[in-house]
């Protein structure tokens, strides 16, 4: 069984901060976790939530609807209440509330401690209407706060147990699901890149701040000298991919985080990435709508603005991650990539998988710096961009025996600036020759449930992965032949293994949180799909697995 519990109320109330500490309380006791949050674009006011799912088995996809409410003001019960399921409980902080049970979390820790504290209280209740012991929510604060002394640590396990005073009425008034031996340890996909660029030896960061992708931006700079990583905040967009280039230029692997606005400034840097075969790493973190649009919400509409953004023709490639483990293993791809093919590689995620958390297994957080490719018997007579079979010329860097030119314009094997047509079409053909090379070395898109198969398929990306996998799941417990192919790289693409995996289907179905269908376009642009629907999201939130299935089946 599962139980979905969502917190809700103020921007600075302590929302995440309480959402997180139940993540982790429940993570200890070997529950399955899944969480997501929903944020408005304002530092105090409106209404935020986060939503914690529990689960006797895995789980990979948030609900629509809650079990369990906690309203943390008037608003949110008003707006929220009508989502509580029948049977669910509404936990209300405040004195009295028709429909809810009024439990005091704020006032009840100034008296005790700080307001500050309240998510303690409020852990406490959750706890007690579930049913579960006290001891796995004490044990994880008193390791939280062991540093702030033995004061704070007793007074928040203190509040803890005053909230299920507060609720002992309610005890157990929810079937909740038991602890099944899940991992203990939690990643959301934010940590899971940003530790990935970490130990695949990244040591420069650029960026001009822009939600959704400031988390991978700042965890970098909190763990900065751990790692040896200069951080930068650029003035604007255009300064960082142009900081990239000059770091990349001396040899320094770099990344740098932007979302769709950004990368509109960044379309010029990128295409002198592309001229001067430079390996720069762009971690597109999506926001959907036009100009600044919904700036805290998800959507998956840059999709093909990343394919096309930068004037003229150069090689690149483009991974969509779909999980935390995904954006581990596919942020030291996407490095290996530029660096092996000498140009830009743009990583592409939103909102929904940056914020959203699960339970696995410990990922990999041992240093291992990537192969820089770097010709290291350069000397003289080098060509920086010498005309190969494969396209890839030897790359030296400045300071050593070898002497480097580039230039933006076009320019001869020397790198020295040309306009010898003859010239300028070899070293457009040499540049084009890499893209043969990277299919070569591509990701297929990955099958899931299809050993019968399945009559309908479901085609996804990026962040749609994990909701489409359990659809997938919900659609054969209803009787329905079902499988999802899901693209981790969207570009470029083994033609061969896509057509081999989307095979003679009775139905296919293209789920994306976008209103076009982009990924579908481009399979058609490439001769790879035929009749298809659409089943599209893009009002700002993600999609799950139960909207998924429904619409499908109806």
């Amino acid at each position: 069984m599962d139980l979905n519990i969502r917190i809700a109320g103020e921007a600075g109330q302590g929302i995440k901060t309480t959402g997180h500490l139940l993540v982790d309380a429940f993570a200890s006791m070997g529950l399955w976790v899944f969480s997501t949050q929903s944020y408005m674009s304002r530092i105090r006011g409106g209404l935020n939530w986060q939503d914690v799912r529990i689960a006797d088995y895995p789980i990979t996809s948030s609900r629509e609807d809650a079990d369990l409410l906690v309203a943390l003001t008037a608003e949110a019960l008003a707006t929220l209440a009508e989502e509580v399921t029948e049977g669910g409980l509404i936990l209300y902080d405040g004195n009295e509330a028709e429909g809810a049970v009024a439990i005091p979390f704020t006032d009840t820790a100034k008296q005790r401690g700080k307001a500050i504290m309240a998510n303690s209280v409020a852990g406490g209740a959750v706890f007690t209407v579930l049913g579960y012991p006290l001891d796995p929510l004490t044990g994880y604060l008193d390791e939280v706060f062991q540093a702030k002394g033995e004061e704070v640590v007793q007074t928040n396990r203190d509040l803890v147990h005053r909230g299920a005073e507060l609720a002992s009425e309610h005890a157990g008034a929810l079937q909740a699901p038991e602890p099944a031996g899940a991992p203990r340890t939690v990643y959301d996909g934010m940590e899971a890149t940003a530790l990935s660029a970490a130990v695949s030896g990244v040591k420069f960061v650029c960026a001009y701040p822009m939600t959704p992708s400031t988390g991978v931006f700042t965890w970098l700079a909190q763990h900065d000298e751990q790692y040896g990583i200069v951080v930068e905040q650029a003035e604007d967009e255009i300064a960082a991919v142009n900081m990239a280039c000059g770091a990349t230029y001396a040899g320094v692997p770099t990344l740098v985080t932007t979302s769709g606005g950004g990368l509109a400034l960044m379309s010029e840097g990128i295409s002198l990435a592309g001229m001067h075969e430079l390996p720069v790493v762009i971690y597109l973190a999506q926001r959907p709508g036009p100009a600044t649009g919904l700036p805290t919400r998800t959507g998956q509409g840059d999709l093909l603005f990343a394919l096309r953004t930068g004037h003229g023709e150069f090689p690149r490639a483009i991974f969509a991650p779909g999980s935390p483990r995904q954006c581990h293993e596919l942020m030291r791809r996407a490095l290996e990539t530029a660096h092996r093919w000498q140009t830009p590689v743009i990583f592409m995620t939103d909102q929904y998988l940056a914020d959203l958390s699960l339970n696995m297994e410990p990922l990999d957080g041992s240093v291992r710096p990537i192969d820089r490719c770097i010709a290291t018997d350069a000397g003289e007579g080098y060509r920086r961009y010498e005309i190969t079979e494969s396209g890839v010329s030897p790359r030296a860097i400045p300071g050593g025996d070898a002497f480097v030119v580039l230039d933006s314009d076009e320019h001869d094997e020397t790198g020295h600036i040309t306009e010898n047509l003859e010239i300028a079409q070899a070293m457009m053909d040499k540049r084009l020759r890499k893209i043969d090379g990277m299919i070569a070395e591509a990701l297929p898109p990955e099958l899931y449930r299809d050993d019968d198969g399945a009559e309908t398929l479901l085609i996804c990306w990026g962040s749609t992965y994990l909701p489409c996998r359990e659809a997938v799941d919900i659609l054969r417990m209803r009787g329905i032949s079902a499988a999802m192919l899901h693209f981790a790289q969207v570009w470029p693409l083994d033609r061969d293994a896509v057509r081999e995996r989307i095979g003679s289907r009775g139905r296919v179905v293209c789920v994306e949180g976008n209103a076009w269908g982009q990924l579908a376009m481009i399979l058609r642009e490439q001769q790879l799909l035929g009749d298809a629907e659409l089943l599209t999201r893009y009002d700002g939130l993600p999609l799950t697995a139960a909207e998924i299935a429904d619409r499908v089946e109806g």
